[in-house]
């Protein structure tokens, strides 16, 4: 096996300390690189795509970060992840679970199919609808959350209530298409929901967040909980995570006045340092565990070593 495994990412930080620990820990090195740097090399006697530093291709990668960009830089940068899996590269997470969790929309598409609850949801481009329906739930006695259809960390974020100023295409969150989604009431004051971190279909860790606002993201200021990660909450974020298929996740719950629990969304890129802080397990040396542990166990082609 080689013993370099690219992490793909553009801002190491304090998760690429510990993954850099993890795989040291297992006689590995992590190399870090960014997706932008790496390219597609479709010409004789190249495998196909080349990352900087290789002189050929890991037998896997650990996929820590996407950059945002153009349309047409995303997509090439997702063409490299499933580039590499299609060559036998072990790609965690691989392209199609980034994309089926980046794009809120699939997300919220999957759990609708999958039967996990998840809060009511519309996805529209026309304004006309997006009002008609705003004006709708406001006028049903609902509050409504707006979110870009990209986006982590709770940002740009908006809620709307009787009174609000309607969302217009041009609106920085909006960028002409509107995803609504029901608003969840925890408690007003007592603001709080669930982070579930999955590791191979099984919840490993879990805390809650308490939050300053209705908005409880760690980013945001929320304060974290530990949590036990077994029980109802676990099994719906185990739920969450077939419903998309993926190696490991960040699986975001919330449970409204009534006790019912909602799944809100899915990270495939997900922090733990908050989880960290409450757990005792080391959160990054279970995902390289589990990394490798696929790696040995599922057939690789023999192109990753080409």
């Amino acid at each position: 096996m080689n013993p370099r495994i690219p992490v793909f990412t553009d801002d190491p930080g304090w998760h690429g300390k510990r993954l850099r620990e993890a795989f040291a820990a297992r006689g590995l090195e992590a190399v870090f690189v960014s997706l932008k740097d790496c390219r597609l090399d479709i010409t004789q006697g190249h495998a196909g795509v080349v990352i900087p530093g290789f002189d050929r291709l890991p037998d896997c990668a650990f996929v820590r970060g996407v950059p945002g960009g153009t349309l047409q830089q995303v997509i090439v940068r997702l063409d490299v992840l499933h580039a590499l899996q299609m060559l036998g590269v072990r790609v965690y997470n691989d392209g199609r679970a980034v994309e089926r969790t980046v794009d809120k929309a699939m997300t919220s598409f999957l759990l609708h199919r999958h039967q996990v609850v998840t809060p009511a949801t519309w996805v529209c481009e026309s304004r006309a609808q997006a009002h008609d329906l705003i004006n709708r739930e406001l006028a049903a006695g609902h509050h409504l959350v707006i979110k870009p259809l990209f986006g982590s960390q709770g940002m740009g974020v908006r809620k709307l209530v009787p009174g609000s100023a309607l969302p217009v295409p041009m609106d920085e969150h909006v960028d002409g298409l509107y995803y609504l989604q029901r608003y969840i009431d925890s408690g007003e004051g007592r603001w709080h929901d669930h982070r579930v971190f999955v590791i191979n279909g099984k919840a490993i860790g879990a805390m809650v967040r308490h939050g300053a606002s209705w908005v409880n993201n760690v980013a945001q200021g929320g304060r974290c909980e530990v949590l036990p990660h077994t029980g109802e909450i676990a099994e719906l974020a185990e739920a969450a995570a077939r419903a998309v298929d993926i190696d490991y996740c960040g699986v975001d719950i919330i449970r409204d006045r009534h006790g019912k629990l909602f799944v809100l969304e899915v990270n495939s890129i997900p922090a733990w340092k908050g989880l960290q802080g409450v757990v005792e397990l080391n959160v990054a040396e279970a995902l390289v565990d589990d990394l490798l542990a696929k790696l040995a166990t599922e057939p690789q082609l023999s192109l990753a070593s080409s």
